[in-house]
């Protein structure tokens, strides 16, 4: 019997985790992980493990709806936005309990996604552009609703259940929910004709549209799913933290976006992974968390904004660590 080669098994291995291409934000995570055991004492805790699983199911949606909008070749900026809009429309419908609020979060991300698709397929607008004016109108929206301040939530509903509550010490709801949005993802991407049609539209989409496939299906689903995150996301946001928040938001494109770069996906379209991003939005909060460790230590003290200076830096070099690694792939081939 002849064994198979090596490096065919560790592909096989690797591929549910977004292959060999992806390999390095899984390494990255892992290191950042076993340094955080290793140098704070309460780093492995339930407590840290929770919170930080909670808060960043957030960014977890939106960096996975952004993914598949990115593996077309093109953009979404107005995630942050609509994401702040929705946790205020939640806010306003706690009272009603989850099965109002949720359902309505998640619709007014869905008809954000619906304005971005029909700016961009129906008036064949640049996505940039499109998005960015959805974005500017979900902020003013957000602030006319709320009056520019934050909406409290009916603390006497079970809306706030699905954003404190936990499954055991550990696993919060919210986590579990973007998980399931996340196998949903990957199952569209890998498994159906509309995930192929994804990645041909952002491979070459004249050539696409040529082969019969249907491209405008694929666009107008991406931006729907992408605001559908987005939507859910601002409702996590309301439950988890009290209140709908029409100034949260700003920079969370900007976090997505890094989080699909790292995660391996290409800006041009044609190629990504939906577990990688995964993997890359969960790296970006493991900095922060251990950033804030290092600040409890006392050993030093950094504000936001250094915070935000080492997390570029940071993201530079596992992006300069890729192109590295992808050299070699593509002389091979």
């Amino acid at each position: 019997m002849t064994a198979q080669p090596l490096d065919l098994n560790l592909r096989r291995y690797m591929r549910p985790l977004g292959g060999g291409t992806h390999l390095t934000v899984w390494v990255a995570l892992a290191l950042l992980i076993l340094f955080g055991a290793w140098r704070y004492d309460n780093f492995l805790s339930a407590y840290n493990i929770s919170s930080f699983l909670q808060y960043n199911s957030m960014f977890v949606l939106i960096s996975v709806g952004m993914c598949l909008v990115i593996m077309t070749g093109g953009i979404d900026l107005s995630v942050g936005a609509v994401a702040a809009l929705s946790s205020v429309v939640a806010a306003l419908l706690s009272a009603r309990g989850l099965v109002v609020a949720l359902p309505a979060g998640v619709l007014t991300g869905l008809v954000a996604g619906a304005i971005n698709a029909g700016l961009i397929v129906g008036l064949r607008l640049p996505p940039f552009m499109a998005t960015l004016a959805t974005m500017l109108a979900a902020r003013g929206t957000s602030l006319v609703v709320s009056d520019r301040q934050a909406v409290s939530v009916d603390w006497t509903s079970d809306f706030t259940g699905l954003g404190m509550n936990k499954i055991g010490p550990i696993l919060p709801w919210t986590i579990v929910v973007a998980a399931a949005v996340v196998l949903v993802a990957w199952y569209i991407l890998e498994r159906t004709s509309l995930g192929r049609t994804v990645l041909a539209v952002g491979g070459n989409a004249e050539a696409a549209h040529l082969m019969g496939l249907k491209t405008s299906r694929a666009l107008v689903f991406v931006y729907l799913f992408s605001g559908a995150c987005a939507g859910l996301a601002g409702v996590f946001l309301a439950s988890g933290y009290g209140a709908g928040q029409p100034l949260e938001g700003q920079g969370w494109e900007l976090a997505a976006i890094a989080s699909v770069v790292v995660g391996g996906t290409l800006l041009t379209g044609g190629m990504g992974s939906v577990p990688a991003t995964v993997a890359g939005a969960l790296l970006f909060g493991l900095v922060f968390n251990l950033l804030n460790f290092e600040n409890g230590l006392g050993v030093i003290s950094l504000s936001a904004y250094w915070q935000s200076v080492i997390r570029g830096a940071f993201l530079l070099i596992v992006i300069l660590l890729q192109v590295r690694l992808a050299r070699p792939a593509a002389s091979k081939a």
